[in-house]
């Protein structure tokens, strides 16, 4: 079968290209503004891409479309599908009609955090010799593709996000999953594109509550009223919880400040077991996904003291705290953080692992809920942890940053223009310094850019 994915360059929709092409079918699609490490995978898998949205990309006639959320009517390209009368599908209905019948689903949820624990769970799984199928909005290091179907009979492990599915299905993704386990991370308000409040997030949390089974399980984190109120709608599943409430039976407690070291206790009825967890992440936050993936992996049979030991192999997802390159001992750092609470907690676990030098954060606020300007009170203070902060002003944000300067508890400057803002990171920059960029994009290969100029300078 011919399968044409719109949207391809996409992170769920580029995962899903991969599957299809392991499944056997041509795969083909389209998308603007192409970027890695998406482009690069399908590149690498042979997946042939259209640049830019066109009726003439439909040719030859595919069998099937797969039309990604970004898509929406008025698209010249989703126009010719439905003047076609070409049939079509969303991303999230194809993955659950054509691989996830028959496994044994982990839906890993939440508003921050959801790539890092999904890879966790399948490295965990992986480790174990399980070999999971797995769909995430990353790319694992430890796999090095975001996506594959594993083992037949192995767990599936999939990213469930609350975005909306398509523009002819306004639910969130992860009610077509059909979860056994299920994770919740978390949850605050994000998307405002699509979500009026978090009460409306809320109820779309609860219908993924009630689509996991009685004999499923929800691994569900302490300390997180929004998901309290998610239960108290009702739930219909043994609720595990985990985090930092000394009554959760998975909870930690950590043995260095910035938990790269941190006990694991796992309370199991009568019995109690604990590891210890030594592993490259820092922050409090990469903890909490890691004792839920934990958790996880324990309802799959992996026990604690062998999935803590397999932690300390694990490698963080691509863009998440990922170094891309250092020069004269500064390090450049990037990072996906876009909402004001990854900004703050991606910088207070590297500010709790730096020894030795200062921390520049770069921040490009360009997600959807950020054009929007509605979080933006939260900004400034996000920043704390750093010693200088850099903003950037994409194209299409139509609120001052200037404020947000000004309002600023650390030393920060403002740029619209990406080679001044280059200029300005490597004029600033000194040894022992860490660069960490934060965006849900491609900023203009800034990360490349950057390292150039820093070896012209100081190389």
């Amino acid at each position: 079968m011919h399968l044409h994915i719109l949207g391809i360059c996409g992170t769920f929709m580029g995962s899903l290209a991969l599957l299809a092409r392991e499944l056997g079918h041509t795969v083909s699609g389209s998308d603007a503004g192409v970027y890695p490490p998406m482009s690069t995978q399908l590149e690498e898998a042979g997946i042939a891409l259209c640049e830019g949205y066109s009726p003439t990309n439909l040719e030859p006639r595919p069998d099937l479309v797969v039309i990604g959320n970004a898509l929406s009517r008025g698209n010249p390209e989703v126009e010719a599908v439905l003047d076609a009368g070409l049939p079509y599908v969303s991303g999230p209905q194809w993955l659950a009609e054509h691989v996830l019948p028959g496994r044994r689903v982990i839906a890993v949820a939440g508003t921050h955090g959801k790539t890092t624990t999904a890879s966790l769970v399948a490295w965990l799984l992986e480790s174990a010799g399980v070999a999971p199928g797995f769909l995430i909005g990353g790319v694992p290091r430890n796999f090095g593709v975001s996506a594959r179907l594993g083992a037949a009979d192995a767990p599936f492990v999939v990213e469930a996000d609350e975005y909306d599915t398509a523009f002819f299905d306004k639910r969130s993704k992860f009610v077509h999953y059909r979860p056994e386990i299920a994770v919740m991370g978390n949850l605050e308000f994000d998307h405002a594109d699509i979500f009026d409040d978090l009460a409306a997030i809320e109820r779309q949390f609860h219908h993924l509550v009630r689509t996991v089974p009685g004999r499923g399980r929800l691994l569900v984190a302490d300390g997180e009223p929004a998901l309290d109120r998610v239960l108290a709608m009702g739930a219909w599943t043994p609720v595990v919880r985990f985090g930092e409430a000394a009554e959760s039976p998975w909870r930690f407690e950590l043995e260095r400040d910035d938990a790269s070291r941190f006990r694991v206790i796992h309370q199991d009825g009568e019995a109690n077991e604990d590891a210890v967890v030594d592993w490259p992440l820092t922050g409090t936050y990469n903890a909490r996904n890691a004792l839920a993936a934990l958790a996880a992996a324990h309802a799959c049979g992996v026990d604690s003291a062998r999935g803590a030991a397999a932690l300390a192999r694990f490698e963080s997802p691509r863009r998440r705290q990922e170094l891309r390159g250092e020069v004269a001992n500064i390090q450049v750092i990037d990072d996906f953080a876009h909402h004001p609470t990854a900004i703050a907690a991606t910088l207070q676990g590297l500010r709790a692992a730096t020894a030795r030098g200062r921390l520049l954060a770069v921040v490009e606020p360009r997600s959807n809920t950020m054009r929007l300007g509605t979080l933006r009170d939260r900004l400034a203070e996000s920043v704390a942890a750093a010693d200088v902060a850099f903003w950037y002003r994409p194209e299409g944000l139509d609120w001052p940053l200037e404020p947000i300067i000004a309002a600023s508890p650390v030393p920060a400057h403002l740029e619209q223009d990406l080679n001044a803002l280059v200029a300005a990171l490597v004029a600033e920059a000194r040894p022992y310094d860490r660069i960490v960029v934060m965006s849900n994009g491609g900023f203009g290969g800034i990360h490349e850019k950057l390292l150039a100029a820093l070896e012209v300078a100081h190389g």
